[in-house]
């Protein structure tokens, strides 16, 4: 394979399927996994004489989306229509917009595989409409029919198109996370990349290094998964490469990727712009946005993940690591801010978040949002473990009956009678008990063995049932041990 010669280009067309309750031209619902055709009327069925009304909230996401990527937000923008013959196409052409979209010259910073920053460049993002579904295979004579769903046909979705910036399908994979991650966060996509909520279509070229041209892409479509994403991709160079090493030349063509080869074939040959005769659609009119709007969606932008990464590490103390982890996420990351608003250690509350708490989600494939622990039950936990009242070992047992239960910690501790041993005289009397019943180990101890000294520990925790405070167990071991 001779990729090594190469320099890798890549530039992603991402599709943002937008959580609006209804379409972008249409009242129709946009709720998945209905009944085919069940959620269509006139408008998104493309019958003669019905007339497409744009949905204020599509315009809104797209804001909110622009602005969160550095965009500048065009004060008026124009939809087009992009014509091409599809069975799932019921108009005959898509709206979408063309020379005039609602955002552009964007950009998002992204790591690099060295540790370094990089920023890759957005050259626009646009609203336009879904088409509808071909289903292959399936219903009465499934061996030889296709049908058309149009409940997806006008769902609204915003295209998010990068400048060619990217040099490795692992860069390729941080962009599309980050850009995953920042329309989550903004609320404006479920991020659902099985159900198609969140699809890229990548372009790919290589060019031999030093050359400023770019060389003949092939377009890569619809891939729903970041593994599948990156192998298309590396496929892709090492194929280019071949043909290039073997005297030959690129064709720029759409292919699709087949996730059980993992390899690419060819779909058709790439369309360009003119192939599409876009022109404004008659029935919208340009769409004017007021620097007013802007400004009032900029103030509602949530806390984004990079600003809340620093404001983890600044105010609570935690390493970048915890931050990141407990930033990737914001429903997680509302839960770690409210523990830490109640308890007050950034630490503990993150080391509890990242351990018990994500440990359990995982093991009942449930959401933070559904944890039966909320963060005040999880502060309350974490506060019996500050005064002594629990250790924290005892405190994990607490949890899993908070999980269970959904009942407080001071009930739990109470009905099960859990709290912590501190009076010295009790645990004093016990050491003195497993001393005499382990005289060869003393020994042994006293002899320069100090590994022996964590046999004595577990035997004292124990006997004690686990409610012995560990410290006050140390410090009298040791005192005993060397008299």
């Amino acid at each position: 394979m001779g990729s090594s010669k190469y320099e890798v280009v890549i530039g992603l067309e991402v599709h943002v399927q937008l959580t609006t309750q209804t379409k972008i031209f249409c009242g129709c619902s946009t709720r998945f996994g209905s009944a085919p055709n069940s959620q269509t009327c006139p408008v998104c069925l493309g019958l003669p004489g019905a007339l497409p009304v744009l949905n204020r909230k599509v315009v809104e996401y797209a804001i909110r989306t622009g602005l969160a990527t550095h965009c500048a937000i065009a004060p008026r923008s124009v939809f087009a229509r992009k014509n091409y013959f599809y069975p799932d196409l019921p108009k005959g052409y898509q709206i979408s917009q063309f020379e005039l979209p609602i955002c552009e010259h964007g950009h998002l910073e992204i790591e690099t595989e060295d540790g370094g920053p990089k920023t890759i460049g957005i050259t626009r993002i646009h609203m336009e409409e879904d088409a509808g579904k071909l289903l292959h295979g399936e219903g009465p004579e499934a061996g030889s029919s296709s049908f058309v769903d149009l409940n997806r046909a006008c769902t609204p979705l915003l295209e998010i198109v990068s400048e060619p910036d990217m040099r490795s399908s692992d860069e390729a994979i941080a962009y599309l996370k980050k850009l995953h991650q920042i329309v989550m966060y903004l609320g404006v996509c479920d991020g659902n990349l099985e159900e198609g909520s969140f699809r890229c279509d990548a372009n790919v070229s290589i060019r031999p290094w030093g050359q400023k041209e770019f060389g003949t892409r092939a377009e890569l479509k619809n891939i729903n998964s970041f593994r599948f994403i990156k192998q298309a991709i590396d496929y892709e160079v090492e194929r280019q490469a071949d043909i290039l090493d073997d005297g030959g030349k690129v064709v720029q063509e759409t292919r699709l990727f087949d996730s059980v080869t993992g390899m690419t074939r060819s779909m058709r040959g790439k369309e360009e712009a003119h192939d599409y005769r876009y022109f404004p659609d008659p029935d919208l009119v340009p769409l004017v946005v007021s620097p007013e709007w802007v400004e009032q969606v900029r103030q509602e932008l949530p806390e984004l993940p990079e600003a809340k990464v620093a404001r983890f590490i600044r105010e609570f103390g935690i390493p970048r690591y915890d931050a990141e982890v407990l930033s990737a996420d914001r429903a997680m990351a509302e839960y770690y801010d409210a523990t830490v608003a109640r308890h007050g250690n950034g630490k503990l509350c993150a080391n509890w978040v990242m351990g018990e708490v994500q440990r359990r989600l995982n093991e009942d494939g449930v959401a933070i949002s559904d944890s039966p622990v909320t963060p005040e039950l999880l502060a309350a936990l974490l506060g019996r473990i500050d005064d002594n009242t629990i250790s924290g070992k005892i405190a994990k047992t607490v949890f899993e009956e908070m999980w269970r239960s959904g009942d407080a910690p001071d009930k739990i501790i109470e009905e099960k009678g859990l709290k912590q041993v501190t009076d010295t005289g009790a645990i004093e009397q016990i050491i003195d008990e497993v001393i005499a019943a382990n005289l060869d180990q003393v020994e042994e101890y006293r002899g320069g063995k100090d590994k022996v000294f964590g046999f004595f520990v577990g035997q004292v925790m124990k006997a004690s049932k686990g409610k012995a405070n560990p410290a006050a167990v140390n410090e009298m071991l040791k005192k005993k041990l060397q008299g």
